[in-house]
């Protein structure tokens, strides 16, 4: 997967805008991509990519399942 690829990039609802504490997310089929949003100035910004399953189990995890 090339982070090139991943479209629909979103900013966390849950974001800290005054210290510009973000994260987006992006995905294209089968995997999701993550970044962070204070290196929007690099021209190759640095990206994370995981399989749906593993994002879905993280979210799972994070929010308890709620």
């Amino acid at each position: 997967m090339i982070p090139q690829q991943l479209t629909g990039w979103r900013k966390s609802s849950h974001s800290h805008f005054e210290e510009n504490a973000c994260v987006e997310i992006g995905s294209a089929p089968g995997v999701v991509g993550v970044r962070d949003t204070k290196q929007a100035a690099l021209a190759a910004r640095p990206v994370l990519v995981y399989s749906e399953t593993a994002f879905a189990a993280f979210l799972v995890h994070i929010t308890g399942g709620r």
